[in-house]
């Protein structure tokens, strides 16, 4: 499952970024790594962001980097 999967809400665990190069160094700057736990806030319907909440911080991830990122 990914992220954009996810449910807002739920608290996930990421298992694996399957990025590549300037994406993955993107993601991995947020803070999103192996094994951190993920609060999702909102999933827009239709537009980007996805809300979530890592290690104490706010913040919004593009649907197609969310995509990338594989949680249990």
């Amino acid at each position: 499952m990914t992220l954009k999967e996810s449910k807002p809400g739920a608290t996930v665990k990421v298992s694996r970024l399957t990025g590549e190069g300037a994406v993955k160094h993107r993601i991995m700057d947020m803070g999103i790594t192996k094994g951190v736990e993920i609060f999702v806030r909102k999933v827009a319907p239709l537009g980007d962001p996805v809300e979530i909440t890592v290690r104490g911080y706010e913040l919004s991830v593009r649907k197609s980097d969310a995509e990338l990122i594989e949680v249990i």
